[in-house]
């Protein structure tokens, strides 16, 4: 039978963290992913904190929620089922590798919304196993938003000849510069505070050492946002976001963003400026 989780306020980002790093000692525990729903009911939007994020993305500033913005609600919600002892890998270490967003109708930044988190489909993967995290915000029992985000735990278990995840490089010649973004060092910071996601690889240059990256990476949920931004006017008020992580963005970098309208929405990357190496792909629209 499935588990219901009901919270009566949102956990505390330090806590979670602190809980993250004590299944990162436990190591992989195996076995399936739990049958648990993580709830939180009639959650206001702080008109402050959508400002901060606004700014740090950026989203003009509206009445209306960004497409991004209810994946950072629900993200405390996603660490308390990750976290817990029940979960199958330790959060810390897992790889955020692409990301579904899903904008039914626009969302007023007055709605309160109900949110809900499960993880589903726990599969094989070329350099071990991947799942997906899914997040919906309902109003009055209608949904309004859901986000998918895949995570991928990697393992020794590639097959010969079979790269898969990080492992992955794309070939081809990146698309015509639409225009070039200036990434500071202090995005991942400033990006932790407003989303709650304090990762110490995204805001700490001992803490992305640890993790094997020379100095720290800007989050790939920012990464997303910032392309969404782009697009701001141009989108119907239903779409959806389709996107794969590719190479992290080391701070600070400039990097060039590409959209290009096709019958499926807007295709849109990003890559480095400097090397044209992929940091994101995907559709938007």
């Amino acid at each position: 039978m499935d588990a219901v989780v009901e919270l009566d306020r949102a956990p505390a980002p330090g806590a979670l963290y602190r809980r993250a790093a004590l299944g990162m000692l436990r190591g992989g525990r195996g076995g399936a992913l739990p049958d648990t729903t993580v709830v939180l009911r009639d959650v206001a939007v702080s008109r402050e904190r959508l400002t901060r994020y606004d700014d740090v993305c950026g989203f003009r500033l509206s009445d209306t929620l960004p497409g991004t913005y209810p994946h950072i609600l629900a993200f405390p919600l996603a660490m308390r089922l990750m976290s817990d002892d029940s979960f199958p890998f330790g959060v810390v270490g897992l790889v955020h590798v692409a990301n579904r967003v899903e904008v039914l109708r626009p969302i007023g930044a007055d709605e309160r919304l109900d949110l809900s988190v499960h993880a589903t489909d726990l599969r094989r993967h070329p350099r071990g196993r991947q799942f997906d995290v899914i997040a919906d915000a309902t109003v009055d029992g209608q949904r309004v938003w859901r986000g998918v985000s895949t995570y991928l735990r990697r393992e020794k278990t590639a097959e010969p000849g079979d790269a898969g995840g990080r492992g992955e490089r794309d070939r081809s010649q990146p698309p015509a510069a639409t225009a070039m973004w200036r990434v500071e060092r202090e995005v991942g910071r400033r990006y932790a505070e407003v989303s709650g996601d304090r990762n110490p690889i995204h805001t700490s240059r001992l803490g992305a050492r640890a993790f094997g990256f020379p100095r720290p990476i800007a989050h790939g949920m920012w990464s997303a946002a910032r392309c969404l931004a782009a697009l701001e006017g141009r989108l119907p008020d239903a779409y959806t976001m389709d996107v794969a992580f590719k190479l992290p963005i080391l701070l600070p970098a400039t990097v060039a963003f590409s959209a290009t309208p096709g019958e499926g929405g807007w295709a849109v990357s990003l890559y480095s400026a400097k090397s044209g190496k992929p940091h994101l792909s995907g559709v938007i629209g």
